[in-house]
């Protein structure tokens, strides 16, 4: 026994090999007793972290607490849920040597296919302090070890992410790392409030509605051979995101059974030059500035430089056949007409494009409620070329979240609405006007003869006015367009007289079939594909 500040030696010191010896003695015991409260407060941390543990597994009556809330769908299905489990372990030092064998018949019991007897009984006697057995053990297995009871063979409590719909909702939902926190989707979103709350995070989707678009993009996908499938719905006046389907996809269960690239959320990653859809645009601008006449669309158009040569010529699909030689602006655009476009757009005061499109948000990345969308890559030149072939969707490419919000801008009556993938209840959207009401007016009766006579058609769904846009677009591939590979898109809105909602289908790649004889236009793939969506979710979008 000593006291702090006393001297620890009974005689004190004397002479100076005395001196050394007992200098030495004392440097012993500091050294000693500096490891011995090393290992003291070591000990202790962990089992203050244990103990942080446990108490966050186990709540005052001693059942497990969810240390994760679920995520469910906007109808209360269970999108992701923490599940109790344990990990099997072995403690060789805290097993009694009478119960030796035992321990070793119930991992056999327990674990047959992992531990014969005699493996079992051999590492039951090894010098192997800790052996965890079985991770992730199932009921049965753990049931056989719990009613053993012995000592040094433990369950190791913990809770595993579980998500029930698997792939359906992998890049909205996401998936959590091994430290329990999200890394991506709303796992990764919404953490703060997943590690913090007990109650559910509701989001907007519908499961019902999403199986949906992934049924028939996963098929569309398939048929036309297609390098990936986007589908997206929203609603129109409150932002919130239903339906958002990015294909191919990955199991958030087993993250190692697909291609790291097939968690690249496209919609919101990808980048693309959206082709006619863009003549939705170009109209709302001729609108806009008052241009209301006819243009000549017989021949192509011819674009001349500073010099009076010719700087480009625009022409249509070989398959474009003008109604009348000259044609209005509501004409051009139901006709997808790319010279009467291209002259439009030359009509119109310089910068207006320009403005219009930052007007929409399409110059730049969008940092949304649920995530930053990739960069857009608008037009470096602005010139006469520049502007003609914007004005059908070349030279500009952005996000399909970035045109899908523009769209819904532009046909809802002209407030640009930010996007939620929270559920919403009834109260202030936020929103900012960026096209008058009457021009977004205009523009629906358009899109409503698109979907009824051109290139809509099978768009259509008997029961409800469907307003929409196709888009072909070539793809720049090596920094030249390559005629052989392009994007196809739908968009549209219902109802078409005041839109409630707003989608978007993209395909990447599309190849013709024989009942296409061949061709790769969104007509015969991005559209169908829509109307077979359309014509599933109506009755649950409306019941």
């Amino acid at each position: 026994m000593f006291e702090v500040g006393k001297d620890i030696f009974k005689h004190g010191f004397m002479g100076a090999q005395g001196d050394r010896t007992a200098r030495g003695r004392l440097a012993f015991l500091h050294i000693a007793f500096a490891v011995l409260f090393c290992i003291f407060i070591g000990r202790t941390l962990q089992l203050g972290i244990q103990g942080t543990d446990r108490s966050r597994l186990a709540g005052a009556d001693g059942e497990w607490a969810v240390q994760r809330a679920d995520i469910v769908d906007r109808n209360g299905d269970i999108l992701a849920k923490n599940v109790a489990s344990g990990h099997i372990i072995l403690r060789n030092r805290a097993v009694r040597e009478e119960d030796r064998e035992a321990v070793a018949r119930t991992i056999h019991e327990a674990l047959p296919y992992e531990y014969s007897l005699a493996d079992a009984l051999a590492l039951v006697n090894s010098n192997k302090r800790f052996v965890r057995l079985k991770k992730y053990a199932s009921d049965s297995q753990r049931e056989i070890i719990q009613k053993a009871k012995l000592e040094g063979l433990e369950i190791e409590k913990i809770q595993t992410r579980k998500y029930p719909k698997r792939r359906l909702f992998s890049h909205v939902v996401g998936f959590v790392g091994e430290d329990g926190h999200g890394l991506e989707g709303a796992e990764r979103v919404y953490d703060e409030y997943l590690t913090e709350n007990k109650d559910p995070l509701r989001l907007s989707v519908d499961s019902r509605i999403q199986a949906v678009f992934y049924e028939q993009l996963s098929f569309a996908m398939q048929k036309y051979q297609t390098r990936a499938a986007m589908g997206m719905l929203m609603n129109s006046r409150t932002g919130e995101i239903i339906a958002m389907v990015s294909l191919p996809d990955f199991d958030p269960e087993n993250l190692r059974a697909d291609l790291i690239e097939n968690r690249l959320f496209k919609p919101m990653r990808s980048v693309y030059e959206m082709g006619s859809i863009f003549k939705i645009f170009n109209t709302a601008l001729a609108f806009e500035n008052g241009i209301d006449k006819e243009y000549y669309v017989k021949e192509p158009f011819k674009i001349p430089d500073k010099f009076g040569r010719t700087a480009a010529t625009i022409t249509d699909i070989r398959s474009f056949k003008p109604p009348r030689p000259s044609l209005t602006v509501e004409e051009i655009m139901l006709h997808s007409c790319n010279v009467g476009s291209a002259q439009i757009a030359l009509d119109l005061p310089d910068g207006a494009q320009k403005e219009f499109f930052e007007r929409l948000h399409m110059d730049k990345a969008l940092s949304l409620e649920f995530g930053r969308t990739e960069n857009s890559i608008p037009q470096r030149k602005w010139g006469p070329v520049e502007r003609a072939t914007l004005s059908f969707g070349h030279g500009y490419a952005v996000t399909p979240m970035h045109l899908m919000l523009a769209v819904n801008a532009v046909t809802n009556g002209g407030i640009y609405i930010y996007p939620t993938l929270q559920k919403r209840s009834v109260g202030v959207v936020r929103g900012e006007r960026v096209l008058a009401d009457e021009i977004s007016a205009k523009l629906r009766p358009i899109m409503l003869r698109v979907a009824e006579e051109t290139s809509g058609k099978q768009a259509r769904v008997a029961g409800i006015q469907i307003g929409g846009k196709t888009a072909t677009a070539e793809k720049y591939i090596n920094g030249r367009v390559d005629r052989k590979r392009n994007i196809t898109a739908f968009a549209g809105i219902f109802p078409a007289h005041a839109p409630q909602y707003t989608i978007l289908v993209v395909l990447d790649e599309p190849q013709g079939t024989k009942e296409s004889w061949g061709w790769r236009t969104a007509a015969w793939n991005a559209v169908p594909t829509t109307g077979k969506i359309l014509d599933s979710i109506l009755p649950l979008l409306f019941e």
